[in-house]
């Protein structure tokens, strides 16, 4: 048990670490949870800051789940407890570590527990232990948003497509390295996510939604003079 809490407690501050809060404020003296969406994720940096901003807070997002499944995850202190027959513990573990990081994303300790959505460090979690099975859902993501041009909604499919494949792939393919945990817990990550974004799902709802207008690199509103 020692090794799991261990585990838990370093993704999920792992996971706190608020990259688009801290990139706004000790580069652009600007906190981004105060401007555009008001959302600390690294969509709203790109809204706010411009793009070279916006992908550094995503890859510091996508690393801090890559990190939590990928190496936190295989610290071994003592013994892991033992879990149902069918599944896979150590991707169980890997899978557990991953849900604390994105916890620790939606709701950091370092930022006042007002967090983003969780869906670049999610990325990041499910690229550490399937990486086929994400390149999958990154092409429905990539598909949806420059068809819809609304990230929220390529967001939400996404989320909806991981475990969509992961069944797909185990259960009419044979694909029997996916472990049936994988599945458990991307439809709970996926159904966080989608919680996360319900105001995003009210506004498409109600066409409200914002559309990306372009795909050239963004400025920003700073650089617009908005801020």
């Amino acid at each position: 048990m020692l090794s799991l809490l261990v585990i838990l407690t370093l993704s999920y501050l792992v996971g706190s670490i608020p990259a688009s809060v801290w990139i706004g404020k000790l580069i652009y003296g600007v906190d981004v949870r105060e401007y555009g969406s008001g959302n600390a994720g690294a969509t709203n940096a790109f809204r706010v800051l411009g793009w070279k901003a916006g992908v550094l807070a995503t890859l510091i997002d996508l690393g801090k789940g890559l990190l939590a499944a990928g190496v936190i995850a295989t610290i071994r202190l003592d013994s892991l407890p033992a879990g149902p027959t069918f599944w896979e513990m150590d991707s169980v573990v890997r899978l557990m570590a991953g849900v604390a990081a994105v916890a620790g994303h939606m709701f950091p300790i370092w930022a006042g527990f007002r967090g983003g959505k969780g869906v670049n460090t999610s990325a990041g979690v499910l690229f550490a232990l399937t990486p086929i099975t994400m390149f999958i859902t990154l092409g429905v993501f990539a598909i949806v948003l420059f068809s819809s041009r609304y990230v929220s909604l390529a967001s939400v499919t996404a989320a909806i497509t991981f475990p969509s494949a992961i069944a797909i792939r185990r259960y009419v393919f044979g694909i029997e390295s996916l472990d049936p945990s994988l599945l458990i817990f991307s439809a709970i990550m996926a159904v966080g996510i989608i919680v996360a974004h319900r105001s995003n799902i009210k506004r498409l709802v109600n066409g409200t939604e914002n559309r990306i207008r372009t795909f050239r690199p963004a400025t920003g509103m700073r650089g617009r003079g908005e801020i």
